[in-house]
């Protein structure tokens, strides 16, 4: 690997002691603190990092978890969806009672593998069935309640509470997501990372331009302004830099929906410990004509994830990124009169890694005692899954995330 990164003038030793300049800023958006980047905070912080990363797809929209790992075994389930439903012939099997939908050879071959968690029945008490209500309790993680933070945001403040390591966080998209929202670190967001640049009028470019030349400064504000001014001008040539230098994008049978900008971030040693990325252009609000879009969808986001670790393993990083699914909640068990489904409450969740212990994690919920009008009754509280990811994965302290504690699923291999 050379030891530049393309002419940005930041060798890669350096970019990972700085962390990109400390820079928070989003596309469009303003900036956010900037932490002294050479102070002995974060170099120690630096060399007590123990190298793993956690990636969060997220499936918007509510994917229908039964007819995503699909349980052909059980006669209610057709009974529930006899024209929807997937047929014995269609599914790739487990076991004698689950199998994935015929569309997730991917993800079906990452798990024959014992690298794929499948998590059943995950939800959270008193559901809401609104898109927008339901994630919010996700990226926070208090269902039916509030917080100011996001859970990643948190987990970044547990790993540093300080808020001294820079760029702790990356969130794939065209607007921040509440999941990341933090105290004292500030993501960094974007979406292309050929055009990640601070956004301004063109009436204040000439102004931005003579601060990021000025050498003297004459008070703390003005050095302050100066120094976020030069950072950001680096740490949007590092993110573009790392774009130019990444080959996968030129594949064209390497589709890895918005995960490639993490492949490139990572295989350019990035300092980031915690990616957020939403899917975009979802197709899993199913209420009408489910079986061909829910196939199409799936396939692809399947094929992404398989694709991802393919990377992870060419440039070494396989044993250290761990990649967790979920949606805002499944859909409802019947099948609707427009051969669809309607928002629901459980689903299923996936965490995928080579550190994870691969195998069926919590109980299915049942098919026949149903609840809130005819919906799944979730078995499995989110937070447990979030807790195991932050805990068992990430190192730090669940409770203190999460505000209180949550038994951990015991997925990770030691």
């Amino acid at each position: 690997m050379p030891n530049k990164l393309c002419d940005c003038g930041v060798s890669r030793r350096d970019m990972i002691r700085i962390g990109a300049g400390g820079l928070g800023f989003g596309l469009f958006g303003g900036i956010g603190p900037v932490p002294y980047v050479f102070s002995r905070a974060s170099e120690v912080a630096a060399a007590a990092d123990s190298g793993k990363i956690l990636v969060v797809f997220e499936w918007f929209g509510g994917n229908d978890g039964l007819n995503t790992i699909v349980p052909y075994g059980d006669s209610a389930y057709y009974k529930h969806r006899p024209t929807i439903g997937i047929k014995e012939k269609d599914v790739l099997k487990i076991d004698a009672h689950f199998g994935w939908q015929k569309s997730m050879g991917g993800m079906k071959n990452l798990f024959d593998d014992g690298k794929v968690a499948i998590v059943q029945g995950v939800g959270y008490d008193q559901p809401s069935f609104s898109h927008f209500t339901s994630i919010s309790f996700w990226h926070t993680a208090a269902p039916n309640g509030g917080n100011e933070y996001g859970w990643i945001g948190r987990t970044a403040s547990a790993l540093d509470p300080a808020g001294t390591r820079a760029n702790m966080i990356v969130n794939i998209s065209d607007s921040q997501s509440l999941a990341v929202k933090a105290e004292k670190h500030v993501p960094l967001v974007f979406i292309d990372p050929a055009r990640f640049q601070r956004g301004v009028f063109a009436q204040e470019k000439p102004a931005l331009e003579a601060l990021a030349a000025e050498t003297a400064t004459v008070s703390d504000a003005h050095k302050y302004v100066v120094e976020v001014t030069k950072t950001a001008a680096q740490a949007s040539a590092i993110v573009r830099s790392a774009w130019n230098n990444y080959r996968g994008k030129a594949n064209p049978d390497l589709r890895l929906l918005d995960l490639d900008k993490v492949v490139a971030l990572i295989e350019a040693d990035f300092p980031t410990r915690l990616y957020y990325v939403p899917l975009r252009n979802s197709l899993f609000d199913t209420h009408v004509n489910q079986v061909a879009p829910h196939d199409r969808q799936l396939e692809y986001c399947s094929d992404a994830i398989a694709g991802f670790f393919r990377e992870m393993k060419r440039i070494g990083r396989a044993d250290d990124v761990v990649l967790y699914v979920h949606s805002e909640f499944g859909r409802r068990v019947a099948e609707n009169t427009s051969l669809g489904t309607d928002h629901g409450t459980a689903q299923v969740n996936f965490v995928v890694g080579n550190a994870v212990k691969g195998g069926m994690y919590g109980t299915p919920p049942s098919l026949t005692n149903l609840v809130l009008d005819d919906n799944l009754e979730n078995t499995t509280d989110f937070r447990e899954v979030y807790a195991t990811l932050i805990q068992e994965w990430m190192g730090a302290d669940a409770g203190k995330v999460l505000g209180q504690r949550f038994k951990t699923l015991g997925m990770f291999r030691a």
